[in-house]
């Protein structure tokens, strides 16, 4: 009988961590952002790397991480379709030291910055294109 209800509460655990999951992923929400602005950290790790006009979307990948391939699609289609908007991506494996720096967990992570180089939106996950024009749309909002 209690190996039962061990079963059943792990069981309860699980489902209840992957509807979790299933909510937040690729949810983009608020982050504060201190001085210095991320786009500071991001160009001391990577120097050749240019922000947007508007907004840079930065993501975070991995090699062997599946949702990231989706990710990158997702952002060179919004960056293409959106004036003064980029996408850069950096590889979270080669630029640990900045991973730590701005708190990134997990891969694939989208930070949408603004024209001054705050980070004003996150998302760990992949999220949808109309995830990622609203949350452009709010960080527009945000930063005028």
């Amino acid at each position: 009988m209690t190996g039962f209800l061990i079963l059943a509460l792990a069981a309860l655990i699980a489902v209840g961590f992957g509807l979790h999951r299933r909510r937040v992923d690729g949810r983009f929400s608020a982050h504060a952002d201190a001085s210095p602005t991320t786009w500071d950290h991001v160009t001391r790790a990577a120097p050749s790397i240019e922000a947007g006009e508007r907004a840079t979307l930065v993501q975070f990948s991995s090699a062997f991480c599946a949702p990231c391939r989706t990710t990158r699609v997702v952002l060179a289609d919004v960056a293409a379709q959106e004036d003064g908007v980029r996408h850069v991506e950096i590889d979270a494996e080669q630029h640990l030291d900045l991973v730590r720096a701005l708190d990134v967990r997990r891969t694939p992570t989208t930070l949408v910055l603004d024209a001054a180089g705050h980070e004003v939106l996150r998302a760990a996950g992949a999220p949808h294109k109309d995830q990622v024009l609203a949350a452009l749309a709010s960080a527009g909002k945000a930063s005028a």
